[in-house]
């Protein structure tokens, strides 16, 4: 079938309010001009994350109803355990209430003290390099000098470079090596896949030098999808069975459920290792909660076990990945500058091309993402400066070759007569882009800072 039709029959609805012009200026005033301190009810088609913000389907609905409230050995635990054996396939799992629940927890069992230690990955996520750096780690980027190009085209262009990886154990050795961490798909570089043979690769070079390897497997399944579209030999195998290769070549992941399983919360940490799962226990009970639930509650998990077996649905994921191309295809169709190929989770506008006359130290990206909701009521995220925070050794800015905002599809949720208004919003501030001005940073907290700094418009 040529058009991308949706795999499923809606039955509940949720009204969008469209706003005036001069309610946004009031809105985003309020908000700093920081996208992610505006009112939801504000928001008219909200493409800030597609972390929570998922339609769930009956059967996990369904589900919610079978939920285990009790405290300690609660069975919708079980049900979660089985479905991440299953779908997985690994053997042990650890529930916490969200993705970065399970990244603090593998920094403070992997990462000692004062050891000097470091964690190469493939571009840094800003909460996993927050929680590391928190730990005493030193992050390291490991992928390959494409993901920093916007304007490079590459099948997978989040594949580690081993080359860089073999350089930083050379200069500190193996034994300083907490883990290597592989994200699947790259979000910073847009979402972008790594490829079946550069996961056997590094977890070959690793396994002979006795360095663990663990995933950032958030958008896992859309990097399986990538991999059946794009490696050969692959073609004609089910996306599930991609996905059980790709973590078979990993000791652990940390996983945000609110992303590929579907769901509003969740998350959980997954490994092979016996005494790692016993010390990730040990842990959960200070941080999360019991074993057993880890900060969720039994319907959470219920909704969750049901959704990672709806997200390896070829038709399902197929449609996903499309409207999210959909998108990207309007946009870059009218000569705006995107990251290319268009990734599997959002389309991320190269907001150093598309407002060439300001400088990265008036936040460029931050601006356009304001601009945007100006203009059409549509929320978007800036991943650039404002993101990638302050370096800790010289208290500058961190300046990323990539200035961008992401325009995350939540999944599920949208039609594509609302890409197509994104996509004409987008265009008209193309148009006009010489209009547009940049901002000054009149608070920044100590971290994250992305989360709730406020701005305010250069005169």
């Amino acid at each position: 079938m040529t058009i991308n039709v949706e795999p499923y029959r809606i039955k509940a609805v949720e009204p969008m309010r469209v706003t005036t012009r001069a309610e946004r200026q009031a809105a985003m005033a309020e908000a700093g001009f920081n996208t992610f301190l505006l009112r939801s009810e504000d928001v008219f088609i909200d493409l800030l994350t597609d972390s929570g913000t998922s339609a769930m389907s009956d059967s996990q609905w369904a589900a919610l109803m079978r939920g285990d409230e009790a405290y300690a050995g609660s069975r919708s635990f079980y049900a979660l355990e089985q479905a991440v054996q299953d779908i997985y396939g690994f053997p042990y799992m650890v529930p916490t209430h969200q993705g970065r629940g399970a990244e603090h927890l593998i920094s403070q069992i992997l990462i000692t003290p004062g050891a000097g230690q470091y964690t190469p990955g493939n571009m840094y996520f800003t909460t996993t390099r927050a929680h590391q750096e928190l730990a005493g780690a030193t992050f390291v980027d490991i992928v390959g000098d494409k993901a920093h190009d916007p304007t490079a085209v590459d099948a997978f262009k989040g594949d580690i470079d081993l080359g860089k990886l073999d350089a930083l154990v050379r200069e500190v050795g193996a034994e300083r090596i907490a883990y290597v961490n592989v994200a699947v798909t790259v979000n910073l570089a847009g979402g972008q896949p790594v490829s079946m043979a550069n996961l056997r690769a590094v977890r070959d070079y690793c396994r002979e030098r006795g360095i663990i390897v663990w995933s950032d497997a958030t958008r896992c399944v859309e990097n399986a999808y990538f991999i059946q579209q794009r490696e050969a030999g692959y073609a004609d195998t089910p996306v599930a069975e991609i996905l059980r290769e790709m973590m078979s070549y990993f000791d652990g992941c940390t996983m945000s459920g609110k992303k590929d399983n579907l769901v509003n919360i969740g998350g959980f940490l997954a490994m092979r290792d016996p005494d790692l799962l016993q010390k990730a226990r040990s842990l959960v009970v200070l941080y999360e909660g019991m074993p057993s639930y880890g900060g969720m509650a039994g319907r959470d998990m219920e909704a969750m076990s049901v959704g990672i077996r709806e997200m390896v649905d070829d038709a399902y994921i197929a449609h996903r990945i499309r409207q999210v191309e959909y998108l990207g295809t309007l946009i870059d169709e009218a000569g705006v500058p995107i990251v290319k190929p268009i990734g599997g989770h959002g389309v991320f506008l190269d907001a150093r091309a598309f407002l060439p006359h300001l400088a990265q130290d008036v936040f460029p990206a931050q601006a356009l993402a304001a601009e945007l909701y100006l203009d059409s009521g549509v929320r978007s995220m800036e991943r650039g400066i404002v993101s990638a925070g302050r370096d800790p050794a010289t208290g500058d800015h961190r300046r990323p070759k990539l200035e961008l905002v992401r325009l995350t599809v939540p999944r599920r949720v949208y039609t594509d007569r609302h890409m197509e208004v994104v996509a004409e919003s987008v265009v008209r501030l193309f148009e006009r882009r010489g209009e547009i001005r940049g901002l000054d940073m009149v608070y920044e907290p100590a971290t994250l800072r992305f989360f709730t700094a406020r701005f305010a418009p250069l005169r």
